[in-house]
This record gives structure tokens, sequence and C-alpha cells, in this order.
């Protein structure tokens, strides 16, 4: 069968793969348009999924809120270049991926879902590393409120479930924890990691007695010093960013804050 220069930039045109490449699977497929698609689809997706290429480090968080504040997911997809993760068709299918997390059981994704094939064909479309790195599913109910917020460039989202409190308040607490110099490590002093704690324990201590101060002394000393860090750390006692006047705590008022995911693309999830 005759393969025509027009056969083959029909075929270019859906995968953006090279003529010669959709030459060459048209003439395996025999001229089938559809059948060339899904060999050059195999043969791609293999080649990504085996070939040694550099760590996929730029990429975008994506968020998605069920409706009714049922739950909400966040996840980062990953890309080897910023053009890419640039990219409409990208950013596209990082939402996709975030919807369909609101299907799969509450906790960490294990995957991409029905968007798989979309996650397929721009593999082959960009020839990069596209991959999800990770993803979490998080159960709501009732009265729960979730909201977020997503940095311009894509980098940086923060999710936030609370009750009590607006979408809009969320929004604004997620900024906050984008923005400020000192990121959040808990909602409040109580929800502070212990490893963080001890970390800044033990490195205060260690710091006081380089000034020639026995342990015990050091100790009581620190100990005045870590009410002050949990204030740095503890999300509702930091001054909100754009009224340094009030604290967070002032603005949430009488609602509550259970949770915030603040994901950096590229970070350790």
């Amino acid at each position: 069968m005759e393969i025509t220069a027009a056969d083959v930039m029909k075929l270019r045109n859906k995968t953006g793969l090279s003529m010669m490449e959709c030459k060459g699977a048209l003439v395996e497929a025999k001229g089938d348009q559809s059948a060339a698609e899904d060999l050059l689809r195999k043969k791609m997706k293999g080649k990504m999924d085996s070939k040694e290429a550099k760590p996929a480090g730029e990429g975008r968080i994506a968020v998605a809120i069920a409706p009714g504040n049922a739950s909400a997911a966040i996840i980062e997809l990953r890309a080897n270049t910023d053009f890419t993760a640039k990219n409409d068709l990208f950013i596209a299918l990082a939402q996709k991926i975030a919807d369909g997390g609101l299907k799969q059981p509450a906790g960490k994704l294990s995957g991409v879902g029905d968007a798989q094939g979309a996650l397929d064909d721009l593999r082959i479309k960009t020839g990069e590393q596209l991959q999800l790195a990770r993803g979490e599913h998080i159960a709501g109910g009732a009265g729960t409120v979730f909201g977020f917020y997503v940095h311009h460039d894509g980098k940086t989202g923060v999710l936030l479930k609370g009750a009590g409190v607006t979408p809009e308040l969320l929004k604004d607490l997620g900024m906050h924890v984008v923005a400020n110099p000192i990121t959040p490590k808990g909602v409040s002093a109580a929800d502070v990691p212990a490893e963080v704690i001890e970390k800044e324990r033990k490195f205060r201590i260690e710091q006081a007695m380089e000034s020639g101060k026995p342990k015990d002394i050091a100790e009581k000393i620190v100990e005045g010093g870590m009410r002050k860090f949990f204030e740095d750390v503890a999300l509702i006692e930091q001054p909100f960013i754009k009224d340094p006047t009030k604290k967070v705590k002032d603005l949430v008022g009488k609602g509550t804050i259970h949770g915030f995911w603040r994901w950096a693309v590229g970070e350790q999830g």
C-alpha cells in the first residue's frame, strides 16, 4: 500500500513525532492511521520508561476539590524542562490527574488512573520523562471546608482543610504559607513533628554550651527560646503576611484549621 506524504503528515500532527518515525509506523501498520498511532504509543512509551534520562526536575502542582467539599486531591506532575511544564497541555494534564485523584481511595494516589492515555500521548509529543511524583487524596465530610492556592508559576501549591472558615480565607492562608519566609511546620505547636522539635532543641543547646554555659543552665535557657520557635513555625501563631498586625489565629477566629499540605516541585514528598 502506498503511504503518501499527506498520510505521514496527518500522523505527525497527531503525535508530534518525526516524519521518519511516522512513516515507519504507517508502513508497519499497512497504512492504518489508528494502528500506526497505537504502535507509536507502545514503542515510545517503552522507550520513555526504559531510557536513562536526567531526573524530571521541573513540573507543576495541581489541586482538585470535590463537590460539597467531600474530599480534595493534590498532585505533583514532573517534566524534564520548564518549557514543557509551562505548556498548556501539561497544565491541563496535571489538572486531569488531580481531578481523577478524587476517584481513588483516600490516601496516597496509586497512579494516574484514567489519565494514563493522556500522559502517554504527551510523553510521545514532548519526548520527556513525564511522571506523577506524588499525589494524595484527602477525605472531607460534613462541615469540612477546603481551600487552596497555587503560585502563578505552578511550582508551589498549598491545600488547606478546615471548618467554620471560608474557601476564600483558606486561599489567603495558602498564599501566606507560600510567601512567608518561615515555612510553618504545623497548624499549632502541638502539630510540629517531634523530629523537627528535637533537632531545633539540640542545636540551641549546643549553641548555648559553646558559649560556656553548663548543660543544665543551657537547657533552661533553651526552653525559653523554644517558645519563640513554636510561635515562628506554628501556622496559627504566625503574623499574617498581608497584615502583620494580626496573627493567623485572629483571622480564623472560632473556626478551625485541620491541616495543610504545602508542596513544591522537586522536593522530597
